[in-house]
């Protein structure tokens, strides 16, 4: 047998129908038995539109049957498992080594890329690619896509198919007569719908894209609010400098009270027991002790009181590693006006430095308040003891008179 009759194509489509079913996976969304049975029309079509002869007709219809069978067994290089399953079919019916050899070489030709070497193998291959040039090329397409996704088991956009299927019909091109003349023009047509549906996507991609962008700017800016520190915060800053102030204070209060006492008592000691010396003498070691008591006192009281200022000069090299506290005027007292407005904005425009340089503030003013007080109780010792050991001794003194 060299030739394909009508009763062996009956054959062959009735095997080719039952093997489909049977055989073919659920995944395979465009590559059905209704896509096999679309191919076989279609090279019935473009057949008869080539003027095929009736053997070469009947030739290329069972190549059509057969030629997407091989899914069965795998999804790449169906092609190769397709032919061994029609050599197969073709054994058993007595065919000869030359048809099958030719069926052979159609069924590979329709591999892509394609490459048909007759007549009949172009007609095999423009009727398996006829869906590019459909009215309804979108619904073979979408089914195309389904089954890539479910059989590679990754996401595929339709913004992405679209562009691999721009790629595919710019290689692709038919063959025979019939479909560089009618075929082409719907595969034209659905090219530039495709084109269209690219930029259509695109923009809308970018469109969805900078609404994301702006949401992602909306959610930064709440980030950086809520990166910044809350009234409790600065009033917790605000009633912790004004306790220290007030602290300050009521340390500069006690340390004039000490001051004012202990030159009260230098002052009558020196204009009332001095000249008393020569009538008692026994007065004038109190008198020293009680006067020297007074004089410490009023040293370390002053000592609690005097300021300490620093150079009142910062660079900007000062600002940029942020070493200065521009809240304190000693920092700052001996600089210009417009040197000092830029420091203050500089550090207004960091809010880490400016609350850090506000902690710091409020540390060092901690520090000062505690020298200042550890002054003040010496002073107070010295004052209490002094007074102490001074009245023990007039005591004494006057028992000896």
């Amino acid at each position: 047998m060299n030739t394909i009759d009508a009763s062996l194509l009956e054959e062959a489509a009735n095997y080719a129908r039952n093997y489909l079913e049977e055989n073919l996976p659920e995944n395979l969304f465009f590559h059905s038995p209704d896509h096999t049975f679309y191919v076989v029309n279609a090279a019935n079509e473009i057949g008869a539109k080539s003027d095929l002869s009736h053997e070469d007709l009947n030739l290329v219809l069972f190549c059509a049957w057969f030629h997407d069978l091989g899914y069965s067994k795998t999804y790449m290089n169906h092609e190769e498992q397709s032919i061994a399953i029609a050599t197969s079919f073709l054994e058993k019916k007595g065919a000869d080594q030359e048809l099958i050899r030719h069926v052979a070489e159609i069924i590979m030709a329709t591999k892509i890329p394609q490459d048909p070497r007759d007549e009949v193998a172009k007609v095999l291959c423009d009727a398996d690619l006829k869906h590019l040039s459909e009215v309804n090329y979108y619904d073979f397409a979408e089914k195309i896509r389904q089954e890539q996704k479910s059989v590679e088991n990754r996401k595929i956009s339709k913004l992405d198919f679209d562009l691999l299927s721009e790629a595919f019909f710019k290689q692709h091109h038919y063959h025979t007569d019939y479909g560089k003349k009618v075929l082409s023009k719907g595969k034209e047509k659905n090219f530039e719908m495709i084109q269209h549906n690219i930029t259509k996507r695109q923009k809308k991609m970018d469109q969805q894209l900078n609404e994301k962008n702006k949401e992602l700017e909306k959610l930064q800016k709440k980030l950086e609010k809520k990166k910044g520190y809350s009234r409790g915060v600065e009033s917790m800053f605000r009633l912790t400098a004004r306790n220290q102030i007030n602290l300050s204070s009521i340390a500069d209060n006690k340390s004039n009270i000490l001051i004012s006492v202990n030159t009260i008592i230098i002052s009558i000691l020196l204009s009332v027991l001095v000249s008393r010396f020569s009538e008692f003498p026994n007065i004038i070691l109190p008198t020293l002790v009680f006067l020297l008591f007074s004089l410490i006192t009023i040293i370390f009281a002053i000592l609690s009181t005097r300021p300490n200022i620093s150079s009142g000069i910062f660079t900007k090299e000062d600002i940029k590693q942020k070493n200065v506290n521009l809240l304190f005027f000693g920092n700052f007292y001996n600089m210009s006006l417009e040197d000092y407005e830029w420091g203050l904005e500089e550090m207004m425009r960091d809010d880490d430095y400016l609350y850090a340089t506000m902690i710091k503030d409020q540390y060092f003013l901690g520090k000062v308040l505690a020298k200042k007080y550890k002054l003040l109780r010496i002073a107070y010792n010295f004052f209490m003891f002094g007074l102490i050991i001074s009245v023990a001794a007039y005591v004494l003194a006057f028992t000896n008179l």
